[in-house]
């Protein structure tokens, strides 16, 4: 396995994201609608991964994009967290975290104080890794604050936070 920094834009980037709106499609009725460009993920303001396989195949991707203080519900200093996603063959090999680990690490090196995220309650397995990593409920921020099962949590990161050996 090989973690790649990628703009969002990349073309596997893009077949992994088709993907994972489909997913959603299939658990939710309809893809996502937060606003996103390559831009949002461009160091220092961000960052994009991939994840490869042996065989050089994407797998799973993840960024992470700056936020600060505003109306939609950001606080200054927060990361957050897009497009985490594994492709079904190859979920329960700890890729997901040890990505997570990676854009934590990313995150706290560019000066960003708390790594946040939406995700909703039709997707347990994600509100379970993202809660066994330490993140707990924060007030809900973007474009589904309103919508019933959006789900939001946070994570305070530290200016010593690294990748974990998980």
């Amino acid at each position: 396995m090989e973690i790649r920094k990628t703009r969002y834009d990349h073309p596997d980037a893009v077949r992994l994201n088709e993907l994972v709106q489909l997913e959603y499609v299939q658990r939710y009725g309809g893809g996502d609608l937060t606003h996103m460009a390559a831009a949002h993920f461009e160091p220092p303001q961000g960052l994009y991964l991939l994840v490869y396989d042996t065989d050089g195949t994407p797998v799973a991707s993840g960024g992470w994009r700056a936020q600060d203080a505003s109306p939609e519900g950001f606080e200054d200093g927060d990361a957050e967290i897009k497009r985490m996603f594994v492709v079904p063959e190859a979920r329960g090999r700890g890729l997901a975290r040890r990505l997570l680990a990676e854009l934590e690490a990313s995150a706290s090196a560019a000066g960003r104080t708390r790594m946040i995220l939406e995700t909703g309650l039709k997707q347990p397995e994600a509100i379970a890794l993202y809660e066994s990593s330490g993140y707990t409920p924060i007030r809900k921020f973007g474009y589904y604050r309103d919508d019933e099962l959006s789900v939001c949590l946070g994570k305070a990161l530290s200016a010593a936070a690294g990748p974990s050996a998980g």
